[in-house]
């Protein structure tokens, strides 16, 4: 199977966390132009309208239709991410933009959402970054505030510090192994002692 021309973007050891685009409701605009011109033609076509109108309508349904494959064809091209690093965000059929914001810089993060989204499962997700003094927003996204608790889980991972090398066996644990060794006669009586008063005053 190819692979997806954005998971080439991915640094060694990064992972994808969230990948969408952006939210159906994107393309509504000019799905309802094309539909209400189609409508408005064949009311036209119906009541015997003169050829002028014909073709006034004509020409609003070609721009329509152009318009919906424009805004399809970016919606097919715009990816949002969110991986264990970075937010990182791709748009553009012929010429590319993108943004890329590293997950230890962001120094909040929320969402927005009306009523009418709500109802949808859209809305925008808003960052801000440390150092910047502008606000970064992630418009028409699906489900935001699960990308939200998304970026925050993965933030907390980030700026958790790593955890501590194992310590190893305790000094108790390591005087039973010694003991275990005595017993079966790999070391002396004597070396048992040496060793365990030198584990003990450790303590």
């Amino acid at each position: 199977m190819a692979m997806k021309w954005y998971n080439r973007l991915l640094h060694e050891g990064e992972e994808i966390v969230v990948s969408v685009r952006p939210h159906w409701w994107y393309l509504t605009g000019p799905i309802a132009a094309v539909v209400v011109v189609i409508a408005g033609a064949i009311t036209a076509e119906v009541a015997d309208a003169p050829s002028a109108v014909l073709w006034i309508v004509l020409v609003l349904l070609v721009a329509s239709v152009l318009w919906l494959v424009a805004r399809y064809a970016k919606w097919t091209n715009t990816r949002f991410m969110v991986t264990t690093s970075r937010i990182i965000e791709r748009q553009g059929v012929f010429s590319r933009r993108g943004r890329e914001i590293p997950l230890s810089a962001l120094s909040n993060i929320e969402y927005h959402q009306s009523l009418f989204e709500r109802v949808l499962g859209t809305g925008d997700v808003i960052v801000e970054s440390a150092g910047k003094d502008s606000q970064e927003t992630f418009p028409d996204l699906p489900r935001p505030a699960s990308i939200c608790n998304e970026i925050y889980r993965q933030v907390e991972k980030w700026r958790r510090p790593p955890a501590a090398a194992s310590a190893g066996p305790s000094i108790p644990e390591q005087i039973d192994q010694l003991d275990q060794l005595r017993r079966r006669g790999v070391i002396s009586d004597a070396e048992f002692e040496a060793k365990k008063n030198e584990l003990l005053g450790r303590l």
